[in-house]
């Protein structure tokens, strides 16, 4: 019986060392990976400070990428939401090795001021990044982000002296207007992972940012990115 008691705690030793190994081994990461880490441009920007930058730019922190707009009504807030959910469920000394960026999709309304302003109401430590029209445009295609814009306003200056196209009631009905063609530009929502040699190695969707896939790599986005 003795060999019998033998070969029963080795059969236990093993069950409880593949046990501890499954315990340790981290899940693997959701998202998509590049095929291989893509260096990214070193496009000229402005941060929401006003400071001349790139988009290469890195400091070694885990970079988690997100284009938008100020003037977006739905998909930008709630994906900023997220990530402000997902930044403050870090440690303190994870927040250290992140740093969520926003970059505006709509550089001429979104001068540095207005993104410092409306990054605050999220988290005063998100940084974004604006600037030439061109720029915004390339640094999207070089990270896989649609980017559209809306269809011009049909041009009504023949109309502009007559009663119906004067006065407070015809301003308004212009803005509204205005308000909603920029609501129906059309960009990526992904949030694009850049690790912290400035190279775009991974993408989470907007479906895995806010059901909270990325919230749940982030640590090990940080342990396997991050300088």
């Amino acid at each position: 019986m003795k060999w019998l008691t033998a070969a029963l705690l080795t059969i236990a030793a093993v069950l409880g060392g593949l046990l501890l190994f499954r315990t340790l081994s981290p899940a693997p990461l959701g998202g998509d990976a590049l095929g291989a880490p893509k260096p990214l441009p070193a496009l000229k920007l402005t941060s929401e400070r006003g400071q001349p930058t790139r988009l290469n730019e890195s400091d070694g922190r885990v970079r988690l990428v997100f284009y938008g707009f100020v003037r977006c009504p739905d998909v930008c807030p709630a994906t900023l939401t997220s990530l402000k959910t997902t930044y403050d469920t870090l440690s303190p000394e994870l927040r250290k090795r992140v740093l969520v960026q926003f970059i505006t999709v709509d550089p001429e309304h979104d001068t540095p001021a207005v993104v410092q302003r409306y990054l605050a109401g999220f988290n005063p430590s998100f940084s974004g990044l604006t600037g030439k029209a061109e720029t915004i445009d390339e640094a999207a295609r070089q990270m896989f982000v649609t980017n559209v814009r809306p269809l011009p306003a049909r041009d009504h200056s023949s109309h502009q002296d007559t009663p119906e196209a004067s006065g407070s009631g015809a301003d308004n009905a212009q803005q509204a207007g205005a308000t909603a063609r920029e609501a129906a530009r059309l960009h990526g929502d992904q949030v694009s992972v850049v690790d912290g040699q400035g190279r775009f190695v991974r993408v989470y969707g907007n479906a895995d940012v806010i059901g909270g896939v990325l919230e749940r790599d982030l640590p090990q986005l940080v342990r396997q990115y991050a300088n």
